[in-house]
């Protein structure tokens, strides 16, 4: 009878939840994955904040997080969680950049839940995302 419940709390880890990673660097995309699937995530991953925000608009279910880089081609992550946020208001969002801080949304509307800088380390990004969906 002891093994069901040892098969019922290896899944509660991380629950399956779906990350939606956005970056337009195919290889952190990339990293973001190797990182985040081994430990149960399902991970959606976009080049551009408009193709994100077309999925989004369109999700069932919403993602439980939205990873997205500041600095993109035509669009900012700003714009990817104001889009995001005015349809739904409580969608989680860490915004990574390698190239601004935290001070680039200090007079925004819209702010991301964290921040984290580039480079950063695996364990880093894993610690943010487990605080992130456990809130």
């Amino acid at each position: 009878m002891s093994e069901p419940k040892a098969n019922n709390s290896a899944p509660q880890k991380s629950a399956k939840a779906l990350i939606y990673v956005v970056d337009d660097e195919p290889m952190l995309l990339e990293l973001a994955s190797v990182i985040l699937e081994p430990l149960g995530y399902s991970v959606k991953t976009f080049r551009d904040s408009d193709s994100a925000a077309q999925a989004f608009n369109s999700a069932k279910p919403q993602p439980a997080l939205i990873i997205t880089d500041y600095a993109m081609h035509s669009t900012t992550g700003l714009d990817l969680i104001k889009a995001c946020r005015s349809a739904h208001p409580g969608q989680r969002f860490l915004l990574v950049s390698g190239t601004v801080d935290e001070n680039i949304y200090r007079d925004s509307p819209f702010k991301p839940d964290r921040f984290l800088a580039k480079p950063y380390q695996a364990k880093q990004l894993v610690e943010i995302v487990e605080s992130l969906l456990a809130a």
